[in-house]
């Protein structure tokens, strides 16, 4: 899923190319190289000739229509900075802390952590855990990835279904921050047109290419309590 420290429109493209040509060279983090590569790696290195061939074929008009994200990449390098390091270091110096614990604190430690846990969900997702869903492509479902990511550790959902604003089947709010936030905006009317997938459809796919763990994962019983 995630990507570079890039702006928004940066990183849309590298997440559709993920999707469109997964696991292949084209993928800006191609799991099969490794570990480490689909970690961090792919940052350290120059783009494969495959993603520079390919990404023309990448459609980001949508995106390119909003002008908060043509504003976001426009001054990027500005807004990246104050954002990422200058207001989180001097924010806490308000309520007395120093200059330099709010520094290697708020800023960089955190800055370290949100980059490696979100790294996660292109490394270890695409490596250890379950396929209820899709037992022939990488990516797996991991609770303990979606706990520290908010939401996006149930990457064999994402990646069989990627419409499902939920990225994951049920979206339960003790490991899906990320959908409460969502959820939370379309009441407010700032998100909309919210995309998902019957339970229908789920069921037969599950049936037909899952590995045999959707039973495993609770989520018969939890759907019985949701209904």
């Amino acid at each position: 899923m995630v990507g570079s420290t890039d702006s928004v429109l940066d990183w849309a493209r590298d997440h559709r190319m993920h999707h469109k040509y997964s696991e292949t060279d084209a993928d800006p983090h191609n799991a099969t190289r490794g570990f480490f590569f689909s970690h961090v790696g792919w940052l350290l290195v120059r783009k494969h000739p495959e993603i520079k061939a390919k990404g023309h074929t990448i459609d980001m008009n949508d995106l390119w229509a909003d002008p908060v994200l043509r504003f976001q990449k426009k001054y990027y390098l500005i807004l990246m900075p104050l954002v990422c390091f200058i207001l989180p270091t001097y924010i806490p110096t308000l309520w007395g802390e120093s200059l330099w614990n709010a520094y290697f604190v708020s800023a960089i430690f955190r800055y370290v952590y949100v980059l490696n846990v979100t790294w996660l969900v292109n490394s270890a997702a695409h490596k250890w855990g379950s396929k209820p869903y899709d037992k022939h492509i990488n990516p797996v479902e991991t609770k303990s990835v979606s706990l520290v990511v908010l939401g996006e550790g149930f990457h064999n959902y994402h990646h069989t279904f990627p419409w499902d604003y939920k990225t994951a089947e049920l979206g339960n709010y003790s490991l899906n921050f990320s959908k409460l936030f969502i959820d939370t905006m379309a009441k407010i009317g700032w998100a909309y047109d919210l995309k998902t997938v019957s339970a229908d459809v789920i069921e037969k796919r599950v049936k037909r290419t899952g590995d045999g763990t959707h039973q495993e994962w609770g989520y018969e019983e939890l759907h019985e309590h949701t209904q």
